[in-house]
């Protein structure tokens, strides 16, 4: 005789996921703003219900958040890219080293935000109803080059979707 035993896992993206993945973000910006005085309490508050919302609707694609100067991001600036990993164990990493130190000067804080293809999809009416939700009114710009290199050091995780971490790095 012989026996089989078949296991299935299924988990549903909730907005408590977005909120802890979203708050280790916020958790970032915090730092940043305490070695470089950007973003403020406010703004924080406001990229952190843009990034929950986005998760939750499954549209976001990446998230810059730093220092540009002459059209081109510099350290200290962070990207987050949105993955999606249904049933598949992902490491959720701690939020934090920022590095101290970087040259500002003559630089300011941006932000710059790409919506991947399910965002394309909806129709206004959907677009309309997220965007509703979100303090920050994004317009069309040019994408900031990168003056340096984009290091992968974090992966923040929970229901089965993250956002990983890249830190825009000096030569």
């Amino acid at each position: 005789m012989t026996f089989s035993y078949t296991a299935t896992d299924t988990q549903t993206f909730t907005i408590t996921h977005a909120r802890h993945i979203a708050s280790k973000v916020a958790t970032d910006l915090k730092r940043m703003q305490r070695l470089y005085g950007q973003p403020s309490d406010s703004a924080i508050s406001d990229y952190e219900k843009e990034i929950i919302e986005l998760l939750k609707a499954g549209c976001l694609d990446t998230v810059d958040f730093g220092y540009r100067r002459n059209s081109q991001w510099i350290e200290p600036t962070l990207r987050y890219k949105a993955m999606d990993f249904a049933n598949i164990y992902m490491t959720d990493d701690d939020p934090g080293r920022i590095r101290p130190g970087a040259d500002i000067q003559n630089a300011s804080f941006y932000s710059f935000l790409t919506y991947n293809s399910k965002w394309d999809r909806l129709t206004s009416y959907e677009k309309d109803a997220i965007e509703s939700c979100i303090p920050i009114k994004r317009t069309t710009a040019d994408a900031p080059g990168i003056n340096g290199y984009l290091s992968q050091d974090k992966l923040y995780s929970s229901g089965g979707r993250a956002l990983q971490r890249e830190t825009v790095r000096s030569y």
